[in-house]
């Protein structure tokens, strides 16, 4: 009889830890992430991914969200729209994520938002297209400043500049069509003039050609639109060419590979870039300094790199996410409302503030304007 109740209370502590083990699995956050972490665009990607498991390591360091740990499920796109696509729906299916963050460009993520707003699955992308999130999707949102506010700033500086009269020279994809959009937009607000709209292909290695119609037409400046690699083609190309006009670019091409890949060409371009590459150049006084310090100082520590934008992009996605994951219990619809309702949260790229009719949630005060001197970021005031 004694061997039978010591047989039965041995099941019943062997259920009991089979049922703690379960409930404690239930109570992971799972979230996905999307990233270009090889390929042409693996300089965003890579970035990214590192990034958002740092960010994870520590909120779960840090006791996870309302005692929920954090799990990242992360997939390599190769910045190919359609592995993208299988990449996403591995996560909705297959891992049963709660969100995603990513892709890393505008062309993979276009390809997914239908697939996350079906599903009804949070998605905070990390590119820059406005198409993202314009007309605003309720389950998108996107931390990269959109390309309205960076063709805005571009013309004010060539404004400021006495600049009128410009050449576009722009990637022939999603990214590039958007910039290329604004652009002739907004110029006639600012008081230039797109003499010559000329394009390339992303894979291009070079493009003399197109700058040399666009040097005849006899612009005061170019503007290049693109990613790395394009936009380097595009400077070390200029250089040969002996073009002596300002060659500005996009944000796109905000981090320390666009020098490595331009070489001496690089010197001179003026684009505008969220703060983080010109970090020890703010006020004390700018809210954002102390942030941009403490994720260079982690990030730096962790991988024995310099940070980026783009991985900035994935910094901020994940702080957000975490705000939002608060007092969710990982319901997918509290989730997207609490994204929808943060206010006020200043991160790497600026300070957000969504709403129902802007997912994207950042001012022009994200932006400022850099000059590449000596191989290095200057602040343009």
């Amino acid at each position: 009889m004694k061997q039978k109740h010591l047989v039965r209370a041995m099941l019943v502590t062997i259920l009991s830890i089979f049922l703690v083990s379960g409930a404690m699995a239930a109570d992971v956050y799972k979230i996905g992430g999307i990233f270009s972490v090889t390929g042409s665009a693996s300089f965003l990607g890579d970035p990214e991914k590192k990034t958002m498991e740092m960010m994870v390591e520590q909120i779960n360091a840090a006791g996870g969200i309302d005692g929920h740990m954090l799990e990242a499920v992360i997939y390599d796109s190769e910045g190919d729209p359609a592995k993208a696509v299988s990449a996403v729906n591995k996560l909705i299916h297959k891992d049963q994520v709660i969100a995603i963050i990513g892709p890393s460009t505008t062309p993979t993520t276009l390809a997914i938002v239908n697939f996350t707003k079906r599903a009804k699955v949070p998605l905070i992308s990390c590119a820059a297209g406005i198409k993202i999130t314009t007309p605003v999707d309720p389950w998108v949102f996107k931390t990269a400043q959109s390309d309205l506010l960076a063709v805005a700033a571009v013309y004010q500086q060539m404004q400021a500049a006495g600049i009128k009269k410009i050449g576009i020279l722009t990637v022939s994809n999603a990214y590039g069509e958007s910039g290329k959009l604004q652009l002739l937009d907004q110029a006639e607000k600012f008081g230039i003039q797109v003499i010559l709209s000329e394009n390339f292909g992303d894979k291009d290695t070079d493009t003399t050609a197109q700058l040399a119609k666009i040097k005849a037409a006899g612009p005061d400046a170019i503007v290049c639109w693109g990613t790395n690699p394009g936009p380097a083609v595009v400077a070390k190309n200029a250089k040969q060419l002996k073009i002596d006009i300002p060659l500005y670019q996009s944000h796109g091409v905000g981090s320390p590979k666009f020098i490595e890949l331009a070489g001496d060409a690089a010197d001179g371009n003026i684009l505008p870039t969220g703060k983080i590459l010109v970090t020890s150049l703010l006020d004390d006084s700018d809210p954002q300094k102390k942030v941009l310090e403490d994720y260079q100082t982690a990030y730096g520590n962790k991988y024995s790199a310099a940070v980026s934008g783009f991985g900035g992009y994935a910094y901020d996605a994940v702080k957000l996410l975490a705000g939002a994951l608060k007092g969710s219990g990982g319901d997918k619809e509290k989730i997207r409302d609490n994204l929808e309702a943060t206010k006020g949260y200043v991160g790497a790229t600026g300070e957000f503030n969504f709403t129902a009719e802007d997912h994207n949630g950042l001012s022009p005060a994200a932006f400022v304007m850099v000059k590449i001197k000596n191989g290095t970021w200057t602040l343009l005031k």
